[in-house]
């Protein structure tokens, strides 16, 4: 399997509910670094996965929607605890249907699977994969 990475970040505020976040319930900002994989089992006609400046600028035109906002006031998420799990979910759900349209170009078509993955720190990260 191939794959290329693009990243990009984001700088969101956020709280959660549930006593398992202890003092994360509480408004908090979060900065992630957020790494987009592509993934396929044959390289297209150019000997790509997909063209990078695409794929660039599509998971940064999907963080923009999402940068310097409080998460709690966006209608999209609203009563949902937006956990770095659930973070990377919605960006690789963004970023497949940007694939499907046609926005990452005719050899995105031969894409097999992307992943997501949001740097918390160092230390942690969390991610999500599926398929294209």
């Amino acid at each position: 399997m191939f794959s290329i990475t693009v990243r990009d970040h984001i700088m969101i505020a956020h709280s959660f509910r549930g006593e398992v976040f202890g003092p994360a319930q509480k408004l908090h900002g979060a900065t992630f670094l957020v790494d987009a994989t592509f993934r396929r089992e044959q390289l297209d006609q150019d000997n790509i996965v997909v063209d990078i400046g695409l794929a660039t600028q599509e998971l940064r035109l999907i963080t923009a929607e999402l940068n310097y906002r409080n998460l709690d006031d966006e209608p999209d998420f609203a009563g949902v605890n937006t956990s770095t799990e659930y973070l990377a979910k919605v960006i690789a759900d963004r970023l497949a249907e940007r694939v499907h349209k046609g926005n990452l170009g005719e050899g995105a078509k031969g894409l097999a699977a992307l992943s997501v993955t949001l740097h918390e720190s160092h230390i942690a990260w969390a991610s999500y994969e599926r398929a294209l």
